[in-house]
């Protein structure tokens, strides 16, 4: 038996943009929550990881990738900068209901849920929450207990501390454990140093850091439905690959694929990437 999960939904009118793209937002119990829409197909959802730069930062590479073939939506979480709301503490059952009031109000029936990092526990809280929702699953560099794992619940901490204290070291620290070792060298010191400012710490990024510290979706994965593909990646010193590994474990009937790179792994190895999430997506197995 499922639980729902359920808000209270208003809606404001679409806008759409020259390039196709519509933009909205959808009120979930007090929050304007912002998302975008564009491509056609099948609607894939992407849900986007810590960070006050949203959906923007996090797909604005590839999600070109994926609208030949799909019906792309990409929701502004409560803590990044195009949703606002009260500045209250966040849970992953309140961020999922922003989740669920998204989909709901693109109107385009179930979909394909794909979500990153702080994104991953989200999906797959909208997943266990709304089974009529999500025809397919995929999380990617996920977790499912913070205190679990002693490296992550450290290194939380100490993001939590630094982007207080010393906010040009939270946004070294952040660009050296979200990419590979090998990334950064191949891409050189001039382009790492373009990275750095990426994801600065934002009272909404801290927002999103303090949730971090609080992750523990065990009991809402036995509850999932939804055909699921779980990917980690092997070089991820931010969600160590043992986290996903961990998921797909206890998630029934999901399938595994890894990739090698490190916690961005759509931005290190793009193509590899999108021909997962492609083939997955059209009901292949990965």
């Amino acid at each position: 038996m499922s639980t729902t999960l359920t808000a209270p939904v208003d809606t404001t009118p679409a806008r759409t943009t020259a390039n196709s793209t519509v933009s909205s937002t959808v009120r979930v119990a007090g929050a304007e929550v912002f998302y975008e829409r564009t491509g056609s197909g099948p609607a894939l959802v992407l849900v986007h990881g810590t960070g006050s730069g949203g959906a923007a930062v996090n797909w604005g590479q590839t999600l070109p990738r994926f609208t030949a073939d799909h019906t792309v939506i990409t929701p502004d979480l409560s803590g990044t900068d195009r949703t606002a709301d009260d500045g209250g503490r966040l849970t992953v059952e309140g961020l999922a209901a922003q989740v669920i009031a998204v989909i709901e109000d693109a109107g385009t029936g179930p979909v394909d849920l794909l979500g990153f990092s702080m994104g991953a526990p989200v999906s797959a809280a909208v997943a266990a929450l709304r089974p009529d929702l999500v025809r397919r699953l995929i999380l990617v560099a996920g977790w499912a207990h913070t205190d679990g794992d002693e490296y992550l619940r450290n290194l939380f901490a100490l993001w939590q501390q630094i982007g207080v204290s010393d906010p040009a070291a939270f946004g070294r620290s952040v660009t050296m454990t979200g990419f590979s070792r090998g990334f950064l060298n191949a891409i050189g010191r001039e382009q790492v140093e373009l990275l750095i400012p990426n994801m600065p710490p934002t009272p909404g990024t801290l927002r999103h850091v303090d949730l971090d510290t609080r992750i523990d979706i065990r009991g809402l994965l036995p509850l999932i439905e939804a055909e699921t593909l779980v990917i980690g990646a092997t070089l991820d010193i931010t969600v160590p690959v043992e986290n996903s590994r961990a998921l797909h474990a206890a998630i029934a009937h999901s399938t595994y694929a890894e990739i090698e790179a490190g916690h961005v792994a759509f931005f290190e190895k793009e193509d590899e990437f999108v021909a997962l999430v492609s083939g997955f997506t059209r009901g292949g197995r990965a």
